[in-house]
């Protein structure tokens, strides 16, 4: 059983790499590519680097980067990853973003997900699909890294303070990767803390 890491200034991450089995996996994967095409973004005229789909509970509305997104529901076979990425995380989560990394040249650079409607100290957590890509953490002040090669099926979650004092990021890579698709998972809170930020 996968067991949570304490990481410095009270982070904690929880990496399983059996989340799915292989079969599951393989099946989620060519729904996904078949379902749910995704679009390019752009931020300040520049065009993202992957591809993105917003699902959330209806209403609810989530802005990062620039961008706004506003949820109308979940499809039945989202909801039902949901519902496993949380009774493994131990927390509920209302939105989900996904990044479809089509080669090794998409990728995302380091952030943070900080926003002030996700809380104080948000868990996000992460299922990927397809290839394998470096996950890289980097400690804002310290410069530490970790690297995790998250894998076809597996699950990462980051919690406690992470957000505060870590950075991350799925690199570039030059190596002849196939698509990875990843569903992040986040809960956002409303004006007054509850998981409420519907629009009227």
């Amino acid at each position: 059983m996968p067991e949570w890491r304490d990481i410095r200034d009270g982070g904690r991450l929880l990496y399983d790499p059996g989340f799915c089995t292989r079969e599951e996996a393989d099946a989620f994967l060519a729904w996904l590519q078949s379902e749910i095409p995704g679009r390019q973004e752009t931020v300040r005229g520049n065009p993202l680097p992957r591809l993105n789909a917003w699902f959330a509970d209806d209403g609810l509305r989530y802005s990062y980067s620039g961008l706004s997104h506003v949820g109308s529901g979940w499809l039945p076979e989202l909801a039902e990853v949901k519902r496993h990425v949380e009774a493994a995380s131990g927390t509920t989560f209302n939105s989900l973003l996904l990044n479809r990394y089509r080669t090794g040249q998409d990728s995302i650079g380091y952030h943070t997900d900080a926003e002030p409607e996700l809380g104080e100290n948000p868990a996000v957590a992460t299922v990927s699909f397809g290839s394998e890509r470096d996950f890289v953490l980097r400690h804002r002040k310290k410069r530490e890294v970790l690297t995790y090669r998250v894998g076809h099926g597996s699950l990462l979650v980051m919690a406690g303070t992470s957000q505060h004092h870590w950075l991350h990021s799925v690199p570039k890579t030059d190596e002849v990767v196939g698509e990875r698709i990843s569903l992040t998972f986040r809960l956002i809170l409303g004006a007054e803390g509850a998981p409420s930020s519907k629009v009227s």
